[in-house]
Formats: C-alpha cells, structure tokens, sequence
C-alpha cells in the first residue's frame, strides 16, 4: 500500500447574495470544501463530487492528525483508484445548510447577530449548485470533466447538466432518481415529524435553550436507516437473531440484534447531525423534480442538456430502484445523448453506491478511463 492521501479543509468566503429557489436569498456564507490531485495546465481534468445526506467535503483521504478520518468515498476517490487523483482535480463541497462546515442553521445570521436556528432559508438542489458553480468561478475551472454524485448526489450532478449544461462534459449518476416517490416523500416525512415533534426541538431554535432534539433525530436516522438496507443485507446480517439466548418478554428494551444495530446507529447520528439541517436536506430531496416545468415530460426537461452520462444502479435498491434510472436513461435517449448504463445485481440496497463492489468499480472506472483519455487528447 502506498502513502495515504492527505486531505486539507479549506473554506471560501461569499459576501454577495446567492438567490434561492423559494425567493429569498442568503449572503455572507461559507462553502467548506477539499481538494484531491493536481489541476492541469488548462483547468480540463476537475471533477466535482456531490454529497449525499449525511456526507459532506470529505470524499476521500485522511487528515493528517487522524488517521482514521477516511472520506465518505475514499474507495473510489484517490491515487490508482477509479477516480484517480494522479489524472484529475477533484473537488468536494459541503452543501449550503449542512452542519459539516458551510453555512447552515448552526451558524450566525449576519443581520441580526444570532444563530440561524429555523430561520435560515430553504435551499433546493438547484441553489446548492449555483453555489457550487460560484465556488468553481472562484477556483478558475470553466468547465468540468465531470461531475459525479450518488443518491441526493447523483441529483445535484443531474442539477449540474440541466442549470449548466456547457459547464459539464460528463455526468457520472449513481443510485438516483429524477424525482422522489410518493413513498420517498412519505419516509422523509415521518423521519421530519419526529424531528418537529421532540419536546426539546423548540420550533427549530433548540440552540438558544442549550438542548438538542435527540430523539427524534435517532428515529429520523432509523427510519432512513432501514430504507438504506435491503431486506436481503438485514436477514442476513442479522436475521432473528437474539440479543440474549431466549426471549425477555419486553415491550420497551431491545430484544434482536436489529433493534440493537438501529438503536446504534440513531445514537450515533443524534451526536453529530444538526436537526434543522435534516429537515432542510430532506425537504430539498423532495423538491428536486426537473420535469415539473415540463408538464412532468422528463424528455422535456433534458433537451437542453450536452453531457455525455454513466448511470449506475443497484438491484436491490427499493429507495432509488433501477426503473428510476432507467426513466433518465430513456429521457436521454429520446434526446438522442451518449448514455452508458449499468444495473449491478448486488444484495446491499441503497448502500450499495457506496461499497466495493467489483462489477460496480470496474464500471466507473472504465468510464474514467476514457474521460481521462480525452483529457490526455
């Protein structure tokens, strides 16, 4: 193994005013954001990495005083890797209202001196890519080689082909959809209700009460927890297995390994994750709908669109399942675009974009490759 690649927060200050979808707008903000790789001579080989919900900048690497910091991709992301940081500049940004670095409802609003709370504004997936788009302005980068994201990822990189379509040369789009389902809306619904209705959220301004709504974030993040896992992957991994050797006959503590693991998991997640900030990145998942100003004709909505594309989704998906997919293959099609497409017969569910599997990296990579060899052109 070689020396593992080191990452480097930085931070870009905006002082003008970035308009929002929903009308208002927000000035004086931050966009966290790294690095990975060297950019050419003519600014051609920078890849943009979009996050999904509860991931932020850090795509790949370590830190150089943790060494067990390694980014939310850093299977795919790197040296020799399938996207190779020895051929392209990669870039990853924490999206506007997270809790990981840029500005969100954790942080001071410049007009009135106090933290945001539930007053900072709704964002959609189309701002997070304007302001994407300001933060490549401020790096000198044009245009991207491509621009690449899994889940609520893989919507932004689908957000990045329709807003700027001569920004994109490629479009790498993982275990995604056009739009949420009714059922997506519901999950995300009930994962927010729970959020709304812990005594300690306060109506979103927590903070200023020294508390933290804790048990609803544990139920949000056991909700998605669930939908990110295939049934396959939990009886599996878990089946009905005990936590004890027979049953306690208990209404209220944990009795199988898969109320345990659930219970872990929202544990954890209450510890780090900002409650507005989950309510505002799901809202943003069900907004993202670009055929809504088609008449719902997604072909419509992609005449626009130059990139060449890599669609990728996974069997066992039932949250973003390969007919969503397919649904953007056909839209692209129809609009007579370069589509590859891949659906991997992997047991993982939704997770499955982010584990190695063989079929799926060898996939990307390949697609890379010839990326890279247009650079190199």
């Amino acid at each position: 193994m070689g020396k593992p690649l080191i990452a480097t927060p930085q931070t870009q200050h905006f002082p003008d005013r970035l308009p929002l979808q929903g009308g208002g707008a927000i000035r004086a903000y931050d966009l966290a954001f790294e690095t990975y790789g060297t950019l050419n001579a003519d600014k051609s080989n920078a890849v943009l990495v979009c996050h999904a919900l509860n991931a932020s900048h850090h795509v790949a690497g370590v830190y150089a005083d943790q060494p067990k910091s390694a980014g939310w991709w850093d299977n795919m992301v790197g040296p020799g890797k399938p996207l190779d940081t020895n051929r392209f500049f990669v870039i990853g940004v924490n999206n506007l209202g997270s809790c990981f670095g840029s500005t969100g409802p954790m942080h001071v609003h410049p007009d009135t001196g106090q933290v945001y709370g539930a007053d900072f504004p709704v964002v959609t997936v189309e701002d997070w890519v304007n302001a994407q788009a300001r933060l490549l302005d401020s790096l000198g980068i044009q245009q991207l080689a491509a621009v690449m994201g899994g889940s609520l990822g893989g919507m932004q990189a689908l957000g990045w082909t329709l807003q700027y379509p001569d920004r994109v040369r490629h479009a790498v789009v993982i275990a995604s959809a056009p739009n949420l389902t009714a059922e997506n809306i519901a999950f995300n619904e009930v994962a927010r209700r729970s959020i709304v209705t812990d005594p300690d959220f306060h109506g979103g301004h927590f903070y200023q009460h020294g508390v933290v709504p804790q048990r609803g974030l544990r139920i949000a993040r056991m909700i998605g927890h669930i939908t990110y896992l295939s049934d396959d992957v939990m009886n599996t991994k878990f089946g009905r297995q005990l936590i004890g050797d027979s049953y306690r006959y208990t209404t209220q503590d944990a009795e199988f390994q898969i109320e345990s693991y659930l219970r872990y998991q929202g544990d954890k997640f209450s510890d780090y994750f900002d409650a507005n900030t989950y309510l505002l990145i799901t809202r943003a998942l069900d907004y993202f709908d670009p055929a809504r100003h088609f008449d719902g004709k997604l072909t419509a909505a992609f005449a626009k669109v130059q990139a060449q594309f890599l669609l990728v989704s996974f069997t066992t998906d039932w949250r973003f399942s390969p007919q969503r997919s397919r649904e953007i293959v056909k839209a692209l099609l129809d609009n007579r675009r370069t589509v590859s497409y891949a659906e991997i017969d992997a047991p993982h569910g939704h997770d499955a974009f982010l584990l190695d599997d063989a079929r799926y990296m060898a996939t990307v990579r390949a697609y890379f490759d010839r990326i890279a060899q247009e650079v190199a052109a």
